[in-house]
């Protein structure tokens, strides 16, 4: 694949990604905190792809992948991550405790996005 259509996949996954958390979020101010988050990552994918000598399409390839990861870690267990982010905005002096279904779903599908991750480039590329 060539860099523009790496270019042409990472917008494509930035609007995935930006309605999909958008749709999770329970306040206007997560909503809002999650919009910013391509952003905040390609500020700090660029540069580090950059000091690694990474090309043009892995540092895409990367940027669309963590994207779908947290679509993948975090729509399926929408209701729970609301309900604990409405908390802890309705009382930040206390620690929401985690939920442990919720942690195990994050931990099984972030393994197995990176196993992904990591057996498809070479494929692809």
């Amino acid at each position: 694949m060539t860099t523009d259509d790496w270019v042409v996949i990472a917008g494509v996954i930035t609007v995935i990604y930006t309605v999909a958390m958008r749709w999770c979020m329970p306040t206007p101010k997560a909503k809002r905190l999650i919009s910013f988050a391509p952003l905040a990552g390609s500020v700090f994918l660029v540069p580090s792809a950059a000091t690694k000598g990474y090309s043009a399409s892995f540092t895409l390839y990367l940027y669309s992948c963590v994207l779908l990861m947290f679509v993948i870690m975090l729509v399926p267990i929408k209701n729970r991550v609301a309900a604990d982010i409405l908390e802890q905005e309705q009382k930040p002096w206390d620690t929401v405790p985690f939920n442990s279904a919720s942690l195990y779903w994050i931990a099984f599908s972030f393994t197995g996005c990176t196993v992904a991750m990591l057996s498809i480039w070479p494929a692809i590329n």
